[in-house]
């Protein structure tokens, strides 16, 4: 049996033990239930992509949409309105920047900050549940009984020093 021969071009390229990370620093919300907490204030805008995949975002609603892309079964161009909080998804058990385009989500989130009972989000966990993909995909939001958040993921929070504003800027 012929033993295989290390390449010396991958030991020399590769960190001995090196995996790609399993998660960005954003989250996505994947099938089933979907656990967080807010951390930050929130930060909105608006965004669309353009026929060169690059995401176009704004602070005020935009009056010109250069190159937008145009859906081709409904010749529709989309533009989102989007919020971005950080928060701490309990999954991978870290700060993440969250964007969230679904207006059922912000309408539920936003009834619970108009809510006297309920009030700012960052006092309680979320659950958002993923079923379904596609134009069939369904979202459904609960939120947990207030409690405090832990010191833990405050130093974590505080140490990522995310600036949910620097979303908006051009980038080259």
């Amino acid at each position: 049996m012929a033993l295989k021969k290390p390449d010396p071009l991958a030991d020399e390229f590769i960190p001995k033990g090196y995996e790609p990370p399993k998660s960005s620093g954003y989250m996505k919300f994947a099938q089933g239930k979907n656990k967080f907490r807010i951390l930050s204030s929130l930060v909105t805008g608006w965004e669309y992509w353009t026929t060169e995949d690059k995401c176009i975002r704004s602070k005020e609603e935009f009056t010109e949409t250069p190159d937008i892309k145009v859906d081709p079964k409904t010749g529709k161009k989309n533009i989102s309105h989007v919020w971005f909080v950080v928060v701490y998804d309990y999954a991978d058990e870290t700060i993440k920047i969250l964007e969230i385009t679904q207006r059922g989500i912000q309408k539920y989130i936003l009834g619970l900050v108009n809510d006297a009972d309920w009030g700012s989000p960052k006092g309680y966990d979320l659950v958002v549940t993923r079923e379904g993909e596609g134009f069939n995909t369904k979202y459904t939001v609960a939120a947990s009984p207030h409690k405090a958040v832990s010191q833990d993921i405050l130093d974590e929070y505080e140490k990522a020093e995310i600036d949910l504003e620097s979303l908006f800027e051009e980038k080259e």
